[in-house]
């Protein structure tokens, strides 16, 4: 069973497992940051209404919807 990134811990490795949102242009966006299927993502730091990621030596602030959609 995957969990999201919302419940990762921070400072841990993990891989993306999938995406799961119906928005075409949220997945269109996520695929421009990197963030698909088998690529490593970190929880930098959680925070009110988000988290921080690094992933592909980037880092992005993400709210907590997009978390919740993103397994690991």
């Amino acid at each position: 069973m995957f969990m999201n990134l919302s419940e990762a811990k921070e400072g841990e490795g993990y891989i993306i497992k999938g995406i799961s949102t119906d928005d075409e242009e949220l997945n269109a966006f996520l695929f421009s940051l990197g963030c698909y299927s088998g690529e490593p993502i970190t929880v930098i730091a959680h925070r009110n209404g988000g988290c921080v990621v690094s992933i592909k030596d980037a880092r992005y602030n993400i709210d907590t919807d997009l978390a919740q959609a993103i397994s690991i």
